[in-house]
């Protein structure tokens, strides 16, 4: 099948007249995410921190995502920021987006409660749902006083610092995000907090998200769940990943070893959650074909991908295809580069999920 590398961004005007933006990329089943804070449909689509989830997601599905109200390409001026227009937003992009077919609903961070929703309201219309991050409970409603006191320490420090020149106060929050981010990494972070709202809407939007309580939905969710969640996910406590799955009747369990609550594209947590995501869609990497990150391969680094997936070594590579230990190791470096590994285990299964051609 042949992929749309490409993003084709739109607008649609809700009810109460908010220019929503949305992104539609991809081809294959329909995955809609919902928002999360801190989205930019342009400025993310080549970065640093999430181009590799993109990447992913378009070579799978027709992916469909949006910047929600306050943020983003969509408007900053809006009057009301509340649980049920963001769901309503939700319902909006789906319509506009023409999904006639149920379709893969993802919620990640603050996407989950609105996912949630949608799902218990709209059972006929959701064939799977994937929380990530995600929780039932925003910080006001867990009981847990030392955590919220830090929470609005955080959100009266975004309202004096987030627009200023020095990064320092936006590290403070970008750093829970992303604490095994490299410094470009990180400063691409810290820009994407001026260039993605305001320090009042961003301000206002922690705390509107802080009485979110969906709890009294998840047993109203019939939809195949899966839910994964990072073990030392400062942003979002491993707590509320527990809770969402024992409080969703069936639902599967994956938990992994990373305290990112943003998955890095190097670490091993990044590869588990690729496999658990296609296993519970049921889709089979190989049998959709090649992934585009294997066309920008020499037919070298193809040779070596080949002879690396069996399980040789570099001394073994060098003496099979008649070149210098030396030379494998350049070409090893420069492939990994491309597919956007660091190890060979990660190389093995991402070529192997990724449909490669040996």
């Amino acid at each position: 099948m042949e992929k749309r590398t490409g993003q084709s961004i739109r607008y649609l005007r809700t009810r109460d007249g908010v220019q929503i933006a949305w992104a539609d990329a991809g081809r294959g089943p329909v995955l809609v995410k919902a928002a999360n804070w801190l989205t930019h449909l342009e400025y993310e689509w080549e970065s640093p921190v999430w181009r590799h989830w993109y990447r992913f997601f378009c070579e799978h599905f027709r992916f469909l995502r949006y910047d929600e109200r306050g943020c983003g390409m969509t408007d900053w001026r809006v009057g009301e920021l509340t649980f049920e227009r963001w769901v309503e937003d939700l319902e909006a992009v789906v319509d506009a987006a023409e999904v006639r077919e149920p379709f893969a609903l993802l919620g990640m961070s603050q996407g989950a409660p609105v996912c949630i929703a949608y799902a218990a309201r709209h059972p006929e219309r959701v064939s799977r749902l994937v929380l990530y991050g995600g929780y039932a409970l925003g910080w006001g409603k867990r009981g847990d006083e030392q955590g919220l006191r830090e929470y609005r320490a955080i959100s009266e420090l975004i309202r004096v610092g987030w627009g200023k020149e020095n990064p320092s106060f936006r590290q403070v929050f970008t750093s829970r995000f992303v604490p095994g981010a490299t410094a470009e990494q990180m400063d691409w972070f810290n820009e994407l907090c001026r260039k993605t709202t305001s320090p009042e809407n961003a301000a206002e939007l922690m705390e509107a998200r802080a009485e979110i309580d969906v709890t009294g939905l998840l047993p109203r969710v019939r939809t195949p769940t899966l839910v994964i969640h990072s073990r030392d996910d400062v942003v979002v406590p491993i707590a509320q990943g527990r809770l969402l799955a024992s409080g969703i009747a069936g639902a599967q369990y994956v938990e992994l070893d990373s305290r990112n609550h943003i998955l890095l594209a190097h670490e091993p947590a990044w590869l588990r959650f690729q496999e658990a995501l296609l296993a519970f869609c049921g889709l089979d990497a190989r049998a959709r074909g090649e992934g585009a990150a294997f066309e920008a391969l020499s037919s070298r680094e193809r040779e070596i991908l080949t002879l690396l997936t069996n399980g040789l070594s570099n001394a073994e590579i060098a003496e099979r295809l008649a070149l210098s230990e030396k030379t494998v190791r350049n070409h090893v470096t420069h492939l990994f580069d491309k597919l956007g590994v660091w190890t060979r285990a990660q190389a093995m299964v991402f070529a192997r999920d990724h449909g490669f051609r040996a």
